[in-house]
C-alpha cells in the first residue's frame, strides 16, 4: 500500500474512533441552515466519520474521503453515507454537484491551494465550504494546568509543525473565499478520568513519544490527574470550536 501522506493516526485508529468527542448538533443544524439545497455533502479527512454522520441528519447523500484506510475501517455505517479512499486534493467528484464541503480538524494537514481549487470545481453556485477545529479542552482549572504542562512542556517536539495551525485556530492559514461570520458553538460531554487518558493516548505527539523513547508520557501525569480529578466519577468537558465559512467567487 502507498504511505499516506502526512499520516499521524492511523497508528491508533481504533482508540482514535473509541476516544475523540463527537461534534455538535447544533453545528450541523447551523450548516445546513445555510445552504439553499440538501443534496450531497463532500466531507474530506472524514476519519472515522464525526461530521459525516452529522452531516448525514441533514443531506440525503453524504460522501466520506480519507487517504487512511485503517481510520475508514473505524468509520460507523451510515445509509446515506458512503466512505471512500481518496485525497481532498484529488476528489472523485462531479464538478458542481456538492452542496457543502466540509473538513473538520484536518485542514492543516492540506496542500491548500490545490484543494481550494478542488472545492471551487465540486460546490454548486450557491455551495460553501466549511472548516472548523478545537485545541486544549476544559475540564477543572486544576485538571486543565495539568494537561496544558503535558501538551506544552513534555511533548515539545513531538508535536508535528501543522499543530500551530490549531492552536491559532487556523488564522494564519490563506482562507480565499467571502467569509462568513459563524455563532459561537462548543462541543460538550461527560469524561470518567480514564477517557480522558484514553483521549490523551490517542494525540499523535503521544505516540511518537512512546516510538522514540519505549515509553508511556502519561506515566509522568497520570498520579497529578487522579489527584485533580477528585471523587467526582465523570466529569464536563468543554471546547470551543474555531469555525470558518467560505463561499467561493466562482468568477475567479
Amino acid at each position: 500500500m502507498t504511505p499516506v501522506e502526512n499520516d499521524h493516526f492511523s497508528k491508533q485508529s481504533g482508540e482514535y474512533a473509541q476516544y475523540r468527542p463527537h461534534y455538535p448538533r447544533e453545528l450541523f443544524e447551523y450548516l445546513a441552515s445555510l445552504t439553499s439545497e440538501h443534496e450531497l455533502a463532500v466531507d474530506c479527512a472524514t476519519g472515522n466519520g464525526q461530521a459525516a454522520l452529522g452531516l448525514a441528519v441533514h443531506y440525503q447523500s453524504v460522501v466520506g474521503f480519507d487517504q487512511s484506510a485503517e481510520q475508514l475501517a473505524h468509520a460507523q455505517p451510515h445509509p446515506r453515507i458512503s466512505y471512500h479512499i481518496a485525497k481532498a486534493e484529488k476528489l472523485p467528484v462531479a464538478s458542481r454537484s456538492a452542496d457543502i464541503v466540509t473538513v473538520a480538524q484536518a485542514l492543516h494537514w492540506f496542500r491548500l491551494e490545490e484543494f481550494y481549487a478542488e472545492v471551487r470545481r465540486v460546490l454548486k453556485p450557491k455551495g460553501i465550504l466549511a472548516v472548523w477545529t478545537y485545541n486544549l479542552h476544559r475540564i477543572t482549572p486544576d485538571v486543565d494546568a495539568i494537561v496544558r504542562d503535558y501538551h506544552d512542556r513534555i511533548l515539545d517536539g513531538y508535536w508535528p509543525p501543522e499543530r500551530s495551525r490549531i492552536i491559532d485556530g487556523y488564522r494564519s492559514l490563506p482562507f480565499p473565499f467571502r467569509e462568513l461570520t459563524p455563532p459561537p458553538i462548543e462541543m460538550h460531554t461527560h469524561w470518567t478520568l480514564d477517557h480522558l487518558l484514553g483521549y490523551l493516548r490517542s494525540w499523535s505527539a503521544t505516540q511518537r513519544f512512546i516510538d522514540q523513547n519505549g515509553s508511556n508520557p502519561l506515566d509522568v501525569i497520570t498520579n497529578k490527574l487522579r489527584a485533580a480529578w477528585g471523587e467526582a466519577s465523570v466529569r464536563q468537558v468543554s471546547w470551543p470550536l474555531t469555525l470558518r465559512i467560505g463561499i467561493p467567487d466562482f468568477s475567479l
